[in-house]
């Protein structure tokens, strides 16, 4: 925030103004700036990724910008520190861009878009609405340059709405999904990288308990007296309890996990029934920013049945 009139000024170490602007007292002035390491690794996921799904990938980087000129000269050096052949990677300003993109996804084909992060979070919005109806069902992995990755979900609607409907009708429509989703991603990246087995199994079959979460269309509800995300996230945990119950790979998590498995399909009606009692009255969760653990888990395990079958597992 500027605490007087003038002007604010990028210069270089040499004393060239990349740039300035005129500003008042109370204006706020952001810059951000793009490095060179991760516009190198930048390339490097974008070749990766391709080489992976066998896809053509396209840079978006507008001619008209000076940034993303400046951006296109260090791709085209970092690109050719990869293996390009058989690949199809190609730089278009936006325009062009989005016009292919969707002429290939109207003949069914996919295309990687290789852009800032900005971008990014648009269109991985954009498209899960535009198809689904909702950003929930979706899933963004971001590799990170240090080892770890980024597992980003949309929340399918505005979080205050949500809360408000909560506290007012105690229902929480909130789609976690995309939560299901990174975790089996997290637990998948976790067993290769750590050479586990256990946390490989874990993720797959989280991801086939997930497919069978949609195929019997348990997400939530927006309507109260309906399966809220609490109804969603028992039928998640029956579903990976079966999941690991009947799979073969590993019997040490198959005797483990085959009690809770049976305690909860053979409970399913009277859970649900107990997480359906509570809606449709006011509940205190002690605040919106800062809300009391113990009032908010009180409010989101009001099943005893539920509640008794998980702390049998542990």
């Amino acid at each position: 925030e500027m605490n007087a009139d003038g002007t604010m000024r990028v210069v270089l170490a040499d004393g060239t103004v990349l740039m300035q602007h005129e500003v008042e007292k109370g204006d706020i002035w952001r810059a951000c700036q793009t490095k060179d390491a991760p516009i190198r690794d930048w390339v490097k996921l974008a070749v990766t990724r391709a080489r992976q799904s066998d896809t053509p990938a396209i840079f978006w980087l507008d001619p008209e910008r000076a940034h993303d000129r400046e951006l296109q000269k260090k791709v085209e050096t970092y690109l050719q520190e990869h293996d390009l052949s058989g690949l199809d990677i190609r730089i278009m300003g936006y325009n062009e861009a989005i016009r292919v993109s969707m002429e290939r996804m109207k003949r069914g084909q996919d295309t990687i878009s290789v852009t800032g992060n900005v971008l990014r979070d648009y269109l991985t919005d954009l498209f899960p609405i535009m198809e689904l109806g909702t950003s929930a069902k979706m899933l963004s992995i971001v590799p990170l340059m240090a080892g770890g990755g980024m597992y980003e979900t949309g929340a399918g609607g505005s979080a205050p709405k949500h809360v408000q409907q909560l506290t007012e009708e105690n229902h929480l429509r909130w789609d976690s999904l995309g939560e299901f989703l990174a975790l089996a991603v997290s637990l998948e990246e976790t067993g290769i990288k750590t050479n586990n087995p256990k946390a490989k199994l874990l993720g797959k079959t989280l991801d086939a308990a997930t497919g069978k979460l949609l195929d019997n269309n348990k997400s939530p509800s927006r309507r109260t007296g309906e399966l809220d995300n609490r109804g969603s996230h028992f039928y998640l945990a029956l579903y990976w309890a079966q999941e690991l119950a009947n799979q073969t790979e590993d019997l040490e998590l198959q005797a483990h996990f085959a009690p809770l498995a049976k305690t909860l399909a053979e409970n399913e009606q009277t859970i649900v029934a107990e997480l359906a009692a509570v809606q449709g009255k006011p509940v205190d969760i002690g605040g919106y920013y800062r809300s009391n653990p113990k009032l908010t888990s009180e409010v989101m395990r009001p099943s005893a049945t539920f509640n008794a079958a998980l702390a049998a597992l542990v």
